[in-house]
Parts: structure tokens; C-alpha cells; sequence
């Protein structure tokens, strides 16, 4: 799962995420899913959300 999907995207759930400061060196943050942000179903770059840090990016990574 690459974090485009809204439906794959729950919160609790541990992912990574760019945040909009690191989108030119790619470098990920990891956290857990407090708030989903995109409305949409899905996005080619990545569901927006906000982690229990308060750090708000874009989903890239999924993990179990």
C-alpha cells in the first residue's frame, strides 16, 4: 500500500509521510494517524494527514 488511497488509511494506523518542507529531499517522518486531511478517495501524491505529532504530510508509506 502506497498511501494513495483514502480507504487503505485509518486512524492508529502507523505510516510515513513527507512533510511539505522535506518534499525536495524526499526524507520521511514517521508517526501514527491522528486526522485524514483529503477529502478526495484517492491522490496521485498522497493522502494528506495529520499525525498524533501534529505533523501534518503526505502518506508514502504503510506499515502493519
Amino acid at each position: 500500500m502506497d498511501g494513495t488511497m483514502r480507504s487503505d488509511i485509518r486512524p492508529g494506523l502507523r505510516v510515513s509521510i513527507v512533510l511539505k518542507k522535506d518534499q525536495q529531499t524526499g526524507k520521511l517522518t514517521k508517526g501514527i494517524v491522528r486526522d485524514i486531511l483529503t477529502n478526495s478517495p484517492a491522490h496521485p501524491h498522497g493522502i494528506k494527514v495529520r499525525l498524533e505529532s501534529g505533523e501534518v504530510g503526505r502518506v508514502k508509506d504503510i506499515f502493519n
